[in-house]
């Protein structure tokens, strides 16, 4: 990410002045915060710990916070393994900071069981929290805590994808388009192949409401294309290590020549199959695309080892859910019950803009 040094004024400046003034309160901080450029780190916590918030009315009588008065959250996404759920994290750290709002964090770690445990403890908790914000990794493995949480009166933002099929008094939910995501880059893989070969999908995790979104794209894709034969959809579940396992299978399975490309459900996999099939010299024959555009991915597009991508825009979907859950935690009314949040595919022209708005945690 940016370092907030190399920038002669960073966010926590802008901050500093806005909130002595008194200029920012309640939902005006949401209007004025989305034109500003955030520069500046992001404090690092491990699960259940604190990420201390700005406190500018404490360190001088009379200024205002943000929205009234200091505020308490309680995040948790998929897992801090992915880079995307990572600089979530950070994005929502940095955002609570200048906005007055102490993020307390429980890690998914990638494991319905371990982000169902975490989850109970928020839960048990949940007295502690102004609002609470979840991206969960299975559909409807975390029913109960979350119910338990609303059941107090607290607002819960759903990230990215669904906690219940049913409706359980979710606040909003952030949500990229996942299916437009996963057809997407699956066109420009069809096309750089000539519109006929053999390809797989890497899948995310089976019960994680954006991979099913990206799977159906992907398929929606391939449907149009008669001649693309689809040899494996495997999921891997987000993890690396599950990927180069499956990707030293793949490479024996179908010799050379016999696999003409590869689509994933994120970045991370995407580069984790390209060093397998790199170490086995067949980088030239398979045209590789991903999911979420993360700075990594951006540097693969423009050097070769990806194909394409599309931002998942995880620093707006983690401070869009940072600020909303503060604006229903201090009484907003009428916040929709669905925000669209997408980012661009990755093309060469956009690439060094959208570097740079990830490095200020904004998209």
């Amino acid at each position: 990410m940016a370092d907030p040094q190399s920038n002669p004024v960073g966010m926590s400046e802008y901050m500093d002045f806005i909130t002595r003034r008194g200029f920012l309160s309640g939902s005006a901080a949401f209007a004025a915060m989305s034109l500003l450029a955030a520069c500046g780190g992001a404090p690092q916590t491990q699960q259940g710990d604190a990420a201390p918030a700005a406190a500018p009315a404490a360190q001088g009588g009379g200024h205002a916070f943000p929205f009234g008065k200091p505020l308490k959250a309680a995040f948790s996404n998929a897992g801090l393994g992915a880079t995307w759920c990572a600089q979530g994290k950070q994005a929502a750290e940095a955002w609570g900071k200048w906005m007055g709002v102490e993020v307390t964090w429980f890690d998914g770690a990638l494991s319905i069981d371990a982000q169902r445990k975490a989850i109970d403890d928020m839960a048990a908790q949940a007295d502690n929290w102004d609002f609470v914000a979840i991206q969960a990794f299975g559909i409807d493995t975390l029913v109960e805590p979350v119910k338990a949480i609303i059941a107090k009166g607290k607002p819960v933002i759903q990230m990215d994808t669904t906690i219940s099929k049913d409706d359980i008094g979710i606040t909003t939910f952030l949500e990229p388009d996942n299916i437009y995501m996963g057809s997407v880059v699956t066109e420009a893989l069809i096309n750089k192949i000539g519109g006929s070969g053999a390809v797989i999908m890497t899948q995310g995790a089976l019960g994680h409401t954006g991979a099913q979104g990206r799977a159906a794209g992907f398929k929606q894709a391939v449907e149009k294309y008669p001649d693309i034969t689809v040899l494996a959809e495997d999921p891997a579940d987000w993890d690396v290590n599950k990927v180069a396992q499956l990707w030293e299978d793949y490479l024996v399975k179908f010799p050379s020549g016999q696999i003409a490309g590869g689509m994933f459900h994120n970045d991370d996999m995407a580069l984790a199959a390209y060093n397998v099939i790199k170490n086995a010299g067949r980088d030239q024959e398979i045209a590789l695309v991903g999911v979420d555009a993360m700075p990594e991915a951006l540097n693969a597009v423009a050097d070769g080892r990806l194909l394409a991508s599309v931002r998942n825009p995880s620093c707006r979907i983690h401070w869009g859910a940072l600020v909303i859950g503060a604006m229903a935690a201090t009484g907003m009314q009428d916040i929709p019950k669905y925000i669209l949040t997408d980012g661009p595919v990755v093309t060469p022209k956009n690439a060094p803009g959208q570097l740079f708005m990830q490095q200020q945690f904004l998209m």
